[in-house]
């Protein structure tokens, strides 16, 4: 009797023919005992990616959807789907080192307890360390841990997220209202409060190109690029974070402040840059959404406080106080919207 498989590799896929066979290929050839199935969810697909996959990989779970439903949605799905007690989600842009699900496997066997976990994030054009993990600044900016001692973080990437499944469905997995960006934000941060461990490994790691499954999200020659839309969705959806998870009287404090902060930046790269498109398309939405979504928001934060187990100063330990726009604004100069 052939047993089922403990771990479900999930690929989230839009318009990645391109990309798939490196994806796919990394998961075959891990170095890992442990008998692991592959979900790949494609999102109305245009570039023929369905037809592609069930000729090269009937061995699959192919989930063919009708309609571009998000990132959010897909992993939803799949993980539904899902067999394994383990599941890792995996970027189409992303492949692993031959040893991660092993060291994967045996962390969480090590830890005996429901986790979120990642490995170490590597440039695939050159090899360079981007992170292991991120802490976070006051605002819910992501901040790339560089630390290898340093294991508990804030947020993970959702290009290569562990999560046991159980933990997955206690938290409810990503908020399908979000559409996409900040999803994986979202997730640590419930589960930090509630009490569970999110921590980055120093060993192994997966190679990521990164921006280009959903765009921007990286510096190029020295400067910041991203689009439009992906930092609209980052803004609001960092809010959205905030406003649900922030501790009180963090969320009272701090939530005025990031909002203040929003229209300050917003005006100002409005005039520097002579386009008051950056005001109008980013910055001014946030406080819209804000309004429309209220009821949601206040429903779904008194659900995850009634989850919390860990104290404000133990959610804060993983934060940096210095705001980590500034530092990449003295690094690289304003950012390049596209």
């Amino acid at each position: 009797m052939v047993a089922g498989p403990l771990i479900s590799v999930c690929i989230a896929n839009y318009n990645g023919i391109d990309l798939i066979d490196d994806c796919i290929a990394s998961v075959r050839a891990q170095q890992c005992d442990a008998n692991v199935e592959i979900i790949v969810h494609d999102d109305a697909s245009t570039d023929g990616s369905v037809a592609y996959l069930r000729e090269h990989f009937p061995e699959i779970r192919l989930i063919d959807s009708a309609e571009n439903v998000g990132f959010c949605v897909a992993n939803n799905r799949m993980v539904a789907l899902a067999q394994g007690r383990y599941v890792l989600l995996l970027n189409n842009d992303a492949t692993l080192l031959p040893d991660a699900l092993a060291v994967l496997l045996v962390e969480t066997e090590r830890l005996q307890a429901p986790a979120i976990l990642t490995l170490p994030q590597y440039e695939a054009a050159t090899g360079e360390l981007l992170d292991m993990g991120c802490r976070l600044d006051p605002f819910l900016n992501p901040v790339p841990n560089l630390e290898p001692s340093r294991n508990d973080v804030g947020t993970v990437h959702g290009a290569c997220l562990w999560i046991d499944k159980t933990l997955w469905d206690e938290l409810g997995g990503f908020p399908e209202w979000f559409g996409s960006v900040g999803e994986d934000l979202y997730l640590c941060c419930r589960a930090r409060l509630a009490g569970y461990l999110v921590r980055s490994l120093g060993l192994s790691g997966y190679r990521h190109r990164v921006g280009h499954s959903f765009g921007g999200g990286k510096a190029r020659e020295g400067k910041l690029v991203s689009t439009f839309r992906r930092r609209a969705l980052s803004e609001r959806n960092k809010t959205f974070v905030m406003a649900l998870t922030y501790p009180a009287p963090f969320v009272h404090l701090l939530l005025p402040a990031h909002l203040l902060l929003l229209l300050i930046e917003g005006g100002l790269l409005s005039a520097l840059r002579g386009q008051v498109s950056f005001l109008k398309g980013i910055y001014l939405p946030v406080f819209s959404s804000l309004f429309q979504e209220r009821s949601r928001l206040l429903s779904e934060r008194r659900l995850i406080m009634k989850m919390r187990r860990l104290a404000s100063a133990d959610f804060f330990a993983v934060f940096d106080l210095l705001p980590h726009k500034l530092r990449m604004l003295r690094r690289h100069g304003l950012p390049r919207l596209t």
